[in-house]
């Protein structure tokens, strides 16, 4: 059994085609079906299901993905530990981030390269399911997402801030001469929301059910982005986490309330597999985010407090 088959055949499971996951591996197609068939000959069983093309796994390839997952992870992190004493981390450090969290995941590219200089950060968009998958698939070193509402299983966490929610409306709508608002006058105005595959709108989903109120939304996006574009230039309003509501404030167009009956804060932060030994990059983000310049710069965040405030 050789390694590169294992990460041949992991490559095709996360792909589902031949084509892509050779020119991912960086082999020719025959090749990356050479070295599958010949895994699948070590094993005596047979791993994909294969019709002219890719098909899916069979059972025992289901089965066998995890421990092909966890074994290159551990080749990887062994050859890692094996490197010259002195050297620095290189490679890629890859953290799934909810959206909602977008903007604290700037404090770590400065924090982390301080340490790190080598190791180049990739941040990717995923929602909170797609992260535990991630996690538990090694596709990504790390996640930041919610760590009390549908938590995570197998995981270390460290917490960030706790998220609170905003009322986004237009600045001259028929909320422009308000100071706050409450969270049943919310429910009524025509608004715009993330789509509910986002654990952000499943909270507010629950929100609005804990007082008797359903949310029927006029339109829906999976990005932050969208929803304040709605906002700015239509009649539509919108419910976002503090943490994108203090840049929406500094938008002329748009008018940010705080809510007069606020709701459980939710606690946003770090995730990492709970292993031994840990990957170098898991741990690597989990010393920076426990670091005192690291909550320096997140200190924005978790020192706002939520109350309802004068219009400036």
């Amino acid at each position: 059994m050789q390694i590169r088959h294992l990460r041949y055949f992991v490559t095709l499971a996360r792909l589902g085609h031949f084509r892509r996951a050779a020119e991912s591996c960086g082999v020719t197609q025959p090749t990356l079906s050479a070295g599958i068939a010949s895994l699948e000959t070590a094993l005596g069983v047979e791993l994909v299901r294969r019709d002219r093309r890719f098909v899916g796994l069979t059972a025992e390839g289901e089965a066998a993905l995890p421990w092909a997952q966890q074994m290159l992870a551990d080749c990887d992190g062994m050859l890692r530990a094996a490197g010259k004493p002195g050297i620095g981390l290189t490679g890629r450090l890859r953290l799934g981030v909810i959206p909602a969290a977008m903007p604290a995941v700037g404090a770590i590219a400065p924090v982390l390269a301080a340490d790190h200089p080598d190791l180049q950060l990739v941040i990717l968009s995923m929602t909170s399911r797609e992260i535990e998958r991630a996690l538990h698939a090694h596709d990504i070193d790390g996640g930041v997402t919610y760590l009390e509402n549908e938590p995570l299983g197998g995981v270390i966490t460290w917490t960030f801030y706790e998220e609170r929610y905003r009322f986004a409306t237009p600045a001259d709508g028929p909320f422009a001469g308000r100071s706050a608002i409450s969270w049943a006058e919310a429910a009524a105005a025509p608004l715009c929301l993330l789509t509910r595959d986002m654990q952000n709108r499943r909270i507010l989903d629950a929100q609005m059910a804990s007082i008797g109120m359903e949310v029927q939304p006029r339109a829906t996006a999976n990005s932050y982005t969208a929803l304040l574009s709605m906002v700015r230039m239509g009649d539509l309003s919108s419910i976002l986490p503090h943490s994108h509501a203090g840049t929406a404030e500094r938008d002329p167009a748009i008018r940010i309330l705080p809510f007069d009956d606020p709701s459980t804060p939710q606690a946003v932060g770090l995730v990492v597999l709970d292993r031994h030994p840990m990957s170098a990059q898991s741990r690597a983000v989990l010393s920076c985010v426990r670091s005192a310049d690291f909550r320096r710069r997140v200190a924005a965040l978790r020192d706002d407090d939520g109350d309802p405030h004068e219009p400036a």
